[in-house]
């Protein structure tokens, strides 16, 4: 779907695409604000309609742009290859911040599922499965190197419990960048505070 919005400059672009993704996310799209969305992006209702045409077009346009974005920038070049599972999660953390660190809300708003009101938008996101990412997710704790965990251990239990930790850290590393000004955000100390982390589940379930 091509709109106007994809021929702004990047700027004021991103500015509107992040105010659209965080009132999505957070609203839905039945409840989502057109006049929330343009306040937040700093540009008049009018303004904002001369680019986007509905809320509609706008709602598919972020759809399928983030769906690139995640493809391109995050699925295609994670390495599947490595069978460490600490090593892929460290690799998968960083693809991702630096995804997040331009679109905070990028994964939470690829994520909606919810039905909406609009027959004709469940229809649209129905054809639009982002089945990529559904991949990734389950790849990311499967087919990995079993031999370096510690005998006596239940294996999928310990995926398990790495799972949650991870979407624990995931949460964290998020809530900092959404508080944070992109230009804040100390990367050095974030690989520092992930690698200890990872280091300290090594020692936990690794020999």
């Amino acid at each position: 779907m091509q709109l106007k919005i994809s021929k702004l400059e990047p700027k004021r672009k991103d500015a509107i695409l992040n105010a659209a993704l965080k009132e999505f996310s957070t609203k839905g799209f039945d409840d989502a604000s057109t006049n929330v969305i343009a306040k937040e992006a700093g540009i008049s209702k009018g303004l904002m309609f001369h680019y986007i045409n509905s809320k509609e077009d706008l709602f598919l346009f972020l759809y399928d742009y983030c769906a690139d974005r995640i493809n391109k920038e995050y699925i295609d070049l994670m390495n599947f290859n490595e069978k460490d599972i600490f090593e892929r999660l460290r690799q998968s953390y960083i693809l991702q911040i630096e995804l997040l660190q331009q679109y905070p809300w990028i994964f939470d708003f690829i994520m909606i599922t919810d039905i909406t009101n609009s027959d004709e938008v469940n229809k649209k996101l129905e054809e639009r499965v982002n089945e990529k990412l559904s991949r990734c997710q389950e790849e990311m704790f499967e087919i990995v190197d079993e031999t370096k965990f510690r005998e006596g251990l239940n294996l999928e239990r310990c995926k398990q419990f790495i799972f949650w930790a991870n979407v624990g850290f995931t949460n964290e590393i998020l809530e900092d960048i959404r508080n944070s000004k992109i230009t804040e955000l100390d990367y050095d100390k974030v690989l520092a505070d992930l690698d200890g982390y990872l280091n300290e589940l090594k020692q936990i379930f690794y020999k």
